[in-house]
């Protein structure tokens, strides 16, 4: 699948993707802004989301925020909030965004985070937003769930019928955005995983722990279980809880106070549940 059409600006900043540990981040928020709802530059700036380490397939950086616990916390949980795995789901980026801003408060800081709003740089550039990466792979359809060389494929063709929006890919993690959503679990080894999708407006859950009942308006209805998927990865093989967050709507935010009233709700559940899990692992 060719993909093309990155907007002027985007190409514009990766034509220096090679200078990129020299460049500051204004350079990247500049084109992103541009597809997100209600995030304006000084947004992505005061975020200070920096360049992970990893590219995407058009070799744009994936950012990165890291939030350290109050240092007198002791093993403070680790929660890894990703944004944007979808390109054409421009508010789960958004969001993100909107919660970076309230991550200084104490509230937060009981925690250790490592957030990635925009996990598809390349599908949210196009020409239009797309879903899948710039090599045409459905990223949360490219995780190594058991059994992925048979089930993926199959599923792809039988269910979905060979729907582009949702190639699997050739072989499991094998584009570098999911790779690097992997390599960072395998690292930062996060006690829960928040995964912010849109536009189905409910919460799906995958994963050891008591499910979250709601978010806000957003009320627990399972999605499914997919081969590949993030969910069926992390929180049904690896044990890891995976919240998925389906905003309403693709384009549109919920209102201020709504974003507000799902980040309570989600820290709330990660204090009450996750926490408890935690601990009863380390009897």
């Amino acid at each position: 699948m060719s993909v093309s059409g990155w907007s002027h600006q985007a190409l514009a900043a990766t034509s220096a993707i090679s200078a990129q540990a020299a460049k500051p981040i204004t350079d990247w928020c500049t084109p992103l802004v541009a597809r997100l709802p209600k995030i304006s530059g000084t947004d992505c700036r005061n975020s200070q989301v920096q360049p992970a380490g990893a590219l995407s397939a058009n070799g744009f950086p994936i950012l990165v925020r890291d939030i350290a616990a109050d240092p007198r916390r002791k093993q403070a949980l680790k929660v890894l909030l990703l944004g944007g795995i979808h390109g054409d789901e421009q508010t789960a980026s958004a969001i993100v965004f909107k919660w970076i801003e309230v991550m200084q408060k104490p509230a937060t800081q009981e925690f250790q985070w490592k957030i990635a709003p925009i996990v598809n740089p390349d599908g949210l550039l196009a020409a239009k937003p797309m879903r899948v990466n710039a090599r045409g792979v459905d990223l949360n359809r490219n995780f190594p769930t058991p059994n992925w060389q048979q089930d993926a494929p199959r599923y792809w063709a039988n269910t979905t019928r060979s729907d582009p929006r949702r190639f699997p890919g050739k072989a499991p993690v094998s584009e570098p955005e999911s790779r690097w959503v992997y390599d960072t679990i395998e690292q930062f080894k996060p006690d829960v995983i928040i995964s912010v999708h849109a536009p189905f407006g409910v919460l799906d859950f995958d994963g050891p722990v008591t499910p979250p009942r709601r978010f806000g308006r957003l009320i627990y209805n399972r999605v499914g279980v997919y081969p590949g998927s993030l969910g069926n990865y992390s929180g049904l093989h690896k044990d890891i809880p995976v919240v998925t967050i389906e905003l309403p709507n693709a384009t549109v935010l919920p209102p201020d106070a709504e974003v507000q009233r799902i980040w309570q709700d989600m820290l709330g559940w990660i204090r009450r549940n996750v926490s408890a899990q935690a601990k009863l692992a380390q009897r």
